[in-house]
């Protein structure tokens, strides 16, 4: 079974899932990560440095170390997202969704025509012409996660409409944006943030439509609010984040030792 399906069959059976955030380019880093228990490794290509060629090695390296390879492109282009299905990726996260229109546009660059707007020209996707065209078809849909970050108030008012597009898999928050397009940037606790995630998750969970979060791994406090709100995946860590903490801790154990 490809790796989205698992996925998906995961979701389906309200089994957690959990993801790791990937933003340094080497592709050993991802191929780490899915080898350390991550079921997905978010690649973020709208805030790492990341070109197609570095793109690809990481979804080799992450599928190839038993993770399903998730990429989080810079835009809602469909110039932006088609390079990007073709290296056989098994999920798409579109940025900074905030309208059903919105929501409706990256889910058509996501699926071939007649239900959407996605050109034809497969590589790695139907690796590389080894899979029959009429399978390849038949598995294109279920074979790929479509996801919508909400991740903006105005995303929030037109949940009810997001979550009616056809074709899409899950959305995911990003709370800190969310928090921005409020006026309160990092005030991530603040009541009036805490509402809008908080109805994020409930419109979901009433119209059936797996919701995850974005979230960094310091803070268990806030990691466990998420858990006990609910969600039903989360990416939680990153490869930055590991290194700073590690760091941090080895720095000052030997620090407090020499004193």
């Amino acid at each position: 079974m490809d790796k989205a399906r698992v996925i998906m069959k995961a979701l389906e059976e309200r089994r957690l899932v959990v993801g790791g955030h990937v933003f340094l380019t080497d592709p050993s880093i991802s191929e780490a990560m899915a080898s350390f228990g991550y079921d997905f490794i978010w690649i973020d290509a709208e805030h790492g440095p990341f070109d197609k060629e570095k793109l690809l090695a990481h979804v080799v390296a992450a599928n190839g170390a038993g993770a399903a390879a998730i990429v989080r492109v810079a835009s809602n282009d469909a110039a932006v997202i088609k390079p990007v299905l073709e290296m056989g990726v098994d999920g798409i996260i579109v940025p900074m969704v905030c309208s059903r229109l919105e929501a409706e546009r990256a889910v058509a660059a996501c699926r071939y025509p007649p239900e959407g707007i996605r050109g034809f020209g497969p590589r790695r996707a139907n690796r590389y012409g080894m899979i029959p065209l009429d399978e390849y078809l038949r598995g294109a849909e279920a074979s790929l996660l479509r996801i919508v970050q909400i991740e903006h108030v105005d995303a929030v008012r037109d949940l009810e409409g997001i979550l009616e597009v056809e074709g899409l898999s899950a959305v995911i928050i990003g709370p800190n944006d969310l928090s921005a397009s409020i006026g309160k940037l990092g005030q991530l606790r603040h009541p009036e943030v805490a509402a809008l995630c908080e109805r994020i998750v409930r419109l979901c969970k009433l119209r059936g439509k797996p919701c995850g979060v974005s979230v960094g791994p310091g803070d268990r406090d806030w990691i466990s609010y998420w858990l006990e709100l609910g969600v039903d995946f989360i990416s939680c860590g990153d490869d930055i984040s590991f290194l700073a903490e590690g760091a941090a801790r080895t720095i000052g154990f030997i620090r407090e030792g020499a004193r």
